[in-house]
């Protein structure tokens, strides 16, 4: 006799109280199977997820890079993403990275700031957000006024930032003091590329 394989099947128990699980077994294919758990576990994150309000005020405890920050918000870290910008990258060494961390940190680390979201995170899981740090300073708009960030167009089509990002590349300001400055996504995209060539190189020697 074959045996076919089995998935779990969550059902809710309505019982008075909260809503209890029950798990049953059916057979299904081995698909069908990883398809029920991923739609389960997505669920299962969508539901865990915080609904924030528009604007939250809380305390800025690490600078991550340039366009990355943590807050501390009731009692917990939430990481943030910098909305409508992409500062140079420090992971990968790009120039100005250290630049644009060093500023980030001057101008909100150890602040209660404004957390400007519309609940959108990343694909890492950070939120999106414009900041306002105690002097009322957009941090975004000054990072790309100072030369250390991109104006982000791939995710936004917001006009201050491009008009930020001209008035600085015309002062020479920042990145744009080099004559061909490389946008991050472009870093990021040739550094994976460069590592991936050194590691086929390295396969094909130790054959």
């Amino acid at each position: 006799m074959v045996k076919r394989p089995a998935v779990i099947v969550i059902k809710h128990h309505l019982t008075p109280g909260p809503n209890q699980l029950i798990m049953d077994f059916m057979p299904l294919s081995k698909f069908s199977r990883w398809l029920f758990l991923l739609c389960f576990l997505s669920a299962c994150n969508s539901n865990a997820k915080e609904t924030l309000p528009p604007v939250i005020t809380a305390k800025v405890i690490a600078v991550k890079d340039g366009d990355t920050i943590e807050v501390l918000y009731n009692g917990k870290p939430l990481r943030i993403r910098l909305a409508h910008i992409d500062c140079p990258e420090i992971r990968n060494n790009q120039p100005f990275g250290k630049d644009a961390k060093k500023l980030a940190s001057e101008l909100c680390y150890g602040q209660e700031v404004q957390v400007i979201n519309e609940g959108e995170a990343d694909r890492y899981g950070r939120l999106i957000a414009v900041i306002i740090n105690s002097s009322k300073q957009n941090l975004n708009k000054e990072m790309v006024r100072a030369g250390l960030a991109w104006h982000y167009k791939k995710y936004s089509d917001d006009s201050s930032y491009a008009m930020l990002e001209l008035e600085a590349r015309k002062n020479k300001r920042g990145i744009w003091k080099e004559k061909n400055a490389t946008p991050p996504w472009e870093w990021r995209n040739g550094k994976k590329k460069k590592l991936e060539h050194e590691a086929e190189l390295e396969e094909e020697l130790t054959q």
